[in-house]
């Protein structure tokens, strides 16, 4: 922990985020980033027990590419699992941002770069906390449209910070605007992200009518299907293969009235389906056996950007089935009650937050529990 004057301190192990100073560059440059041949939720989740002899030699003959440049985001301090499955203290990079010992933080980010760009765009940006204290796992999902002050260029949508500067600017901005601190990230893009569905053998999803919909109208309009009833199982739990799911994940409804189709659906809905696929993906790693997870490793792990280094990695592999028997958690960020639309900005419609002070007292809440509310009970889970 940063040094600090005491009247600042909210609980030992925490500071006043009281004060949200925006245009404070509080986000440091330390270390390095790589590339990692290897997939940030499968060394998680799923690789445990017998495995990690096998992990270890595979790990050992993966080749580690430095990436790092002015537009990468650079690691921070360590946070490693300690010996009982906690995490090593890590220091602030500024007095305003919250962190426990015993939580460590991961952004993921979902990253569309069809276009061939330096960065893409982030559909997806879920916040996964390994939370120790609690034995929880807590994904929080961050709506794309939220106003937000993005250090060098204003307000604007927090989407549009990862099309701007990548997962270092997302970063940044949602330290500064939310005062809970990132230790790491882990990008995947989309192709990637089918690949690893498809290695597991498909998931199962509970889908109602209007989702099989959806995923057979975008398979058919993408040319990735002959026909608009690829999906013909009736609504309840579905196998969907990698591209069916990435669809699913992405959905947020339809308005095509040229194609006589309209779904009902927003951002909420999105990422609501995003956390869903990932909690179900905890739930079938479980069962993933060693060839799965070799194969993941080799197949996707190319493809998976992170700023975890590779002893942290390990530290984290040596816990993993502790991890998995956690309960897990779902918040949003803004949650129901906290935002409003707004429509004249400079960059359109967006997600404006009646109180930015509550905003970030709530999601402390979530994140840290009794360690902000001063009860044993989190107050704002979903």
């Amino acid at each position: 922990m940063a040094n600090h004057d005491n009247n600042n301190e909210i609980k030992e192990g925490f500071v006043d985020i009281s004060s949200n100073k925006q245009v404070n560059k509080i986000y440091k440059k330390r270390g390095r980033a790589i590339r990692i041949t290897s997939i940030v939720l499968s060394i998680l989740l799923l690789i445990g027990g017998s495995g990690l002899l096998y992990y270890y030699s595979v790990l050992n003959s993966l080749k580690f590419v430095d990436i790092s440049d002015n537009n990468s985001t650079k690691a921070t301090s360590s946070t490693l699992p300690t010996s009982d499955g906690t995490f090593s203290k890590s220091q602030l990079s500024n007095d305003e941002l919250l962190e426990d010992s015993k939580v460590l933080n991961v952004m993921l980010f979902g990253e569309d770069n069809a276009k061939g760009e330096k960065f893409g765009r982030s559909d997806s940006m879920i916040m996964l906390s390994i939370d120790n204290r609690h034995k929880k796992l807590k994904m929080t999902s961050f709506q794309r449209d939220s106003y937000v002050y993005v250090d060098g260029y204003g307000y604007d949508k927090l989407t549009n910070a990862y099309a701007y500067g990548g997962p270092k600017l997302t970063i940044q901005t949602i330290e500064s605007n939310f005062g809970v601190k990132v230790d790491r990230y882990a990008v995947v893009d989309y192709a990637s992200f089918i690949d690893i569905i498809d290695v597991l053998g498909g998931i199962d999803l509970e889908l109602t009518q209007d989702e099989i919909d959806y995923i057979n109208y975008q398979l058919y309009k993408n040319k990735q299907s002959d026909t608009r009833t690829t999906i013909t199982d009736a609504p309840g739990k579905v196998h969907l293969t990698g591209q069916q799911a990435l669809w699913y994940a992405r959905n947020r409804g339809l308005d095509s009235s040229e194609e006589g189709i309209g779904i009902a659906g927003d951002d909420w809905d999105r990422t609501s389906r995003q956390r869903k696929l990932l909690e179900t993906m905890f739930n079938d790693m479980k069962d993933a056996d060693l060839t799965q997870i070799i194969s993941i490793v080799g197949k996707v792990g190319p493809l998976v950007t992170t700023n975890l280094k590779k002893d942290e990695i390990t530290a984290l592999v040596s816990h993993s089935m502790t991890y998995l028997t956690y309960s897990v958690e779902q918040y949003t960020v803004p949650e129901e009650g906290q935002w409003y639309y707004m429509n004249d900005t400079p960059v359109g419609s967006v997600i404006a937050f009646s109180d930015l002070e509550t905003q970030r007292k709530l999601f402390a809440e979530f994140i840290y529990e009794e360690l902000i509310t001063g009860n044993t009970t989190s107050t704002s889970s979903n």
